[in-house]
């Protein structure tokens, strides 16, 4: 049930976005405390701009049914972050994050939702 989207201005070949899926995932499991069976990335090219400057940047949407506190947030903000800046070479400061607690009844799945 959660979702990580990332959206970048930086462009990828097809073994590199591949490659970048696997830890994201890892990390919003582990970090959140769900399953990875139940985690997708999702991961798609944007043109963006940041302080009103071109350039290479990244937008990560969070989005979970629980398991977003302060603390997870702020462990999830470091790690894709970390990550960001060492395998798409974007600067810290030009990465943005929003997290979402859905509500269980808001999420579908199997043709059903989790609430």
């Amino acid at each position: 049930m959660p979702l990580l989207k990332l959206e970048t201005t930086v462009a990828l070949s097809g073994s590199q976005r591949q490659q970048l899926l696997a830890p994201l995932s890892k990390i919003v499991a582990d970090t959140i405390g769900k399953p990875e069976q139940y985690v997708m990335v999702t991961l798609g090219q944007a043109a963006m701009s940041m302080s009103g400057k071109p350039g290479d940047a990244a937008f990560v949407d969070v989005r979970s049914i629980g398991g977003l506190t302060a603390d997870v947030n702020r462990r999830l903000s470091e790690k894709i972050c970390a990550l960001l800046v060492q395998s798409l070479r974007v600067p810290q400061d030009r990465i943005y994050l929003n997290f979402s607690d859905v509500e269980a009844a808001n999420w579908g799945w199997n043709a059903t939702t989790f609430g």
